[in-house]
């Protein structure tokens, strides 16, 4: 059973994350609990069913729920309304109805890609995240977020659904190449940065990429993780206001993912945006002198990119395309100190000189 049970409170729906080892077998006692005995499709990645989808289709069927089983290549390239529309034709050939749930079994891709589809089908049935990366264990499997890319840029076709549950087995991080495993750090870090220093010096002090890091030790760090969007997320959760605080690190790292062609991950991406704009923060004072560096020791524990050599003017043409640009310039969120943020608008001239200062220089 799961060891940390976090509340959701939003103003569409309320819901639970339950963080804990030994999850992916709960699944089916969990949503039969909540949501009865409804039909389902089990959306993944092909490789995560084939880790996982035995697993989640037989601990569905303990419960009486019968969950045919969707997968669609993985990788972000195949994050595109080609394979959207795939999925939701599988949906559809399994006529499963209004009620019916989205199991989304996988990392970031697989949740958006199956919460979009959630949202769609039939103009919305019920969705269940069950995040297997950490990445997507502490930040997109929480707060109704889903997308598909546009040749334009990441994320640029979606829509907000609520998951009904949302479960976390930690476990599952022991298959993820560790790579992505440190990947998902950068996020991880992030929050400690936005809401909670102390979270921030147990992470520079024991890195939690380590190898051999204690399962029920990391299931503690993914509910604080999980708390800390919680709790941003239940004061706004159509990111009118202070939900743009967690876009701390993205506006430059967004860029610094889109220009490397995706081949640096998301979390290592906003790993480097973070150092960036800290960088940039400090050159203009509005942080404390100690921030950047605290920062870029605490990303460098992980092996995690701290600077980017990617030419300026090409960091400016992606930025163009960002979703959270108006015709009145860009919302950054600058650390005001560890643990404290602050959401700037400043205009395209303005971000081109944060970008300066804050990009290519810690060589």
């Amino acid at each position: 059973m799961s060891a940390h049970v976090v509340d959701v409170p939003c103003a569409s729906k309320d819901y639970q994350v339950h963080v804990g080892r030994g999850l992916v077998d709960e699944v089916g006692p969990i949503v039969g609990s909540l949501l009865g005995t409804p039909e389902c499709c089990i959306v993944s990645d092909d490789t995560v069913d084939a880790l996982y989808g035995d697993r989640v289709q037989s601990s569905l069927a303990g419960a009486g729920i019968e969950a045919p089983r969707i997968t669609f290549p993985a990788g972000e390239r195949n994050k595109r309304l080609a394979t959207l529309e795939t999925i939701l034709e599988r949906i559809a050939s399994h006529e499963m109805d209004r009620k019916g749930v989205v199991v989304a079994v996988g990392g970031g891709v697989t949740g958006d890609m199956g919460g979009l589809a959630a949202a769609l089908y039939l103009r919305g049935c019920r969705l269940v995240q069950v995040p297997t990366s950490l990445l997507a264990m502490v930040d997109s499997s929480v707060g109704g977020k889903t997308a598909v890319d546009l040749a334009a840029g990441k994320n640029l076709c979606g829509a907000f659904l609520q998951p009904e549950v949302v479960i976390a087995d930690v476990e599952t991080l022991s298959t993820l190449p560790a790579s992505q495993l440190t990947d998902g750090c950068g996020e991880v870090i992030k929050h400690g940065v936005l809401a909670d220093e102390v979270l921030f010096e147990r992470l520079a002090a024991s890195p939690i990429n380590s190898a051999g890091h204690d399962l029920d030790e990391l299931a503690d760090v993914v509910a604080r993780n999980v708390e800390i969007k919680r709790d941003v997320v239940a004061a706004d959760e159509r990111e009118q206001g202070v939900r743009q605080m967690l876009n701390l690190g993205h506006t430059i790292g967004h860029a610094i993912e889109a220009a490397s062609g995706f081949v640096l991950g998301h979390g290592a991406s906003v790993a480097v945006g973070l150092c960036c704009i800290a960088r940039a923060s400090a050159a203009e004072g509005w942080c404390a002198a100690d921030v950047p560096g605290r920062i870029e020791a605490c990303v460098a524990a992980y092996g995690l990119p701290t600077d980017t050599d990617i030419d300026h003017d090409t960091l400016m043409g992606y930025l163009a395309h960002d979703k959270k640009r108006s015709a009145a310039g860009y919302s950054v969120v600058i650390p005001r100190r560890i643990g404290e943020v602050e959401l700037r608008r400043v205009s395209p001239e303005a971000m081109r000189s944060l970008v300066d200062a804050g990009c290519g220089t810690s060589r």
